[in-house]
C-alpha cells in the first residue's frame, strides 16, 4: 500500500495530527485547564473526620450527592477519604441521604363542586 492509502484509510488520525500541531483555527496555540485545587490541600487538613458536618456539606451538591473530583480538586485519595467520611456520618444520621426539593407551588385551590343531580 502507498502512502496515500493509508492517509485515506485512516482520515481520524490525520486530523488529529493537524488539530495536535495547529491548535486553534485563529493560529493561537491551546491552552490547557490548569487543575483546580483542593480545599483540603489549601487549608493543609490531612484526615476529615465523619463528625466534622461542616466541611463534608461543601463536598456534597444541594441534593445531597458526592460532588465529584473534577469539581472540588481532590485528588483520588482525597476523594475516597471525602466518600467515606460522609458515608460514615450518614449512617449516624448526621447528613441526609437526600435532600427533597421542595417546590413553592403556592396554596391549592380546587374549584367549588357542582351538586349532583339524583
Amino acid at each position: 500500500m502507498s502512502e496515500e492509502t493509508k492517509e485515506i484509510l485512516d482520515p481520524a488520525a490525520e486530523k488529529a495530527a493537524v488539530d495536535a500541531n495547529e491548535g486553534r483555527s485563529d493560529g493561537r496555540p491551546r491552552s490547557r485547564r490548569r487543575r483546580k485545587v483542593s480545599m483540603l490541600t489549601t487549608n493543609k487538613i490531612d484526615s476529615v473526620d465523619y463528625k466534622d458536618v461542616a466541611t463534608l456539606q461543601q463536598f456534597l451538591t444541594d441534593r445531597g450527592k458526592i460532588k465529584p473530583s473534577r469539581q472540588t480538586g481532590n485528588t483520588a485519595a482525597q476523594q475516597r477519604m471525602i466518600t467515606r467520611a460522609i458515608k460514615r456520618a450518614r449512617e449516624m444520621a448526621l447528613l441526609p441521604f437526600v435532600v427533597r426539593e421542595t417546590v413553592d407551588a403556592g396554596p391549592r385551590r380546587r374549584a367549588p363542586r357542582e351538586p349532583r343531580e339524583e
